[in-house]
């Protein structure tokens, strides 16, 4: 008789191979996170003064096309008054067509505004629906190349103010709207 030998097999386990490939998936995702961290970019929040507000983010969607419209007519304005001498009246620049000073359905929609010219250098857009936009007052400078200086009041009623001044504007409720393009380019609800 000889004897048997008995040869024990065990059965093949994933379990080494299960733990291999998740080490393997936690290391990619430390080398990835650790790139990640050091190649991402800082982002500098400026903060506004207490009189002023971001174009962007404070204000309503009729509000921000004034404000638009005020950008891109303030470079006509200034061709007009160097060629007049003059700054030009807010019936001029409805007349030219000019936004937002033409009576149109826009000017309607985003709150009926009544411009008016203040002093040699600044206008104001009383808003007939201050729900919908507030009024609005643009500085002219004496300079080509400065930048727009709109302030805007959600008040009412309102009258033009008597100073142009910062700080009498501000004493007022003014806040001086501010581009300010080092955040996201996304829009930000505040809730």
């Amino acid at each position: 008789m000889s004897n048997a030998t008995t040869q024990v097999i065990r059965p093949a386990g994933a379990g080494h191979e299960t733990l291999y490939v998740l080490l393997l998936c936690l290391f990619i995702v430390l080398v990835a996170g650790s790139v990640v961290a050091l190649h991402g970019e800082t982002q500098d929040v400026s903060h506004l003064a207490a009189h002023q507000i971001d174009a962007r983010r404070d204000l309503s969607a009729a509000e921000q096309g004034i404000y638009a419209d005020l950008r891109v007519t303030l470079d006509e304005i200034r061709l007009l008054r160097k060629e007049q001498q003059v700054l030009p009246s807010p019936q001029v620049l409805a007349d030219e067509g000019f936004a937002p000073f033409a009576k149109d359905a826009s000017s309607v929609s985003r709150g009926g505004h009544a411009w008016q010219r203040l002093e040699d250098h600044a206008y104001f857009g009383a808003s007939a629906n201050a729900s919908i936009a507030g009024s609005f007052l643009m500085r002219i400078s004496e300079t080509s190349d400065a930048a727009p200086d709109i302030w805007l009041n959600r008040g009412t009623p309102l009258a033009p103010p008597g100073a142009l001044d910062d700080s009498t504007l501000s004493a007022a409720g003014w806040q001086q709207i501010v581009a300010q393009f080092d955040a996201g380019v996304t829009r930000q609800h505040r809730h």
